[in-house]
């Protein structure tokens, strides 16, 4: 008999600012930092300010294109 497949769980798709830091092994302030210069961009939900994966995904590929400019 076969099974059903199994339900995916949806993926997290936004992130706190203090989150986002830990995935980019940077501190909070500096992730803010990043964001008060356009570096790391997030999105506003209400009042709260989240960063998509996406924008970490782009800082990422920011600070490679960097790297290789130097």
């Amino acid at each position: 008999m076969a099974t059903a497949p199994a339900a995916s769980t949806p993926q997290r798709r936004l992130y706190r600012v203090e989150t986002a830091a830990e995935f980019l092994d940077i501190g909070r302030s500096t992730a803010y930092e990043e964001i008060r210069l356009g570096r790391l961009r997030t999105v506003q939900v209400g009042r709260l300010r989240r960063v998509p994966t996406e924008y970490i995904e782009d800082y990422v590929e920011l600070l490679k294109r960097e790297a290789a400019d130097i």
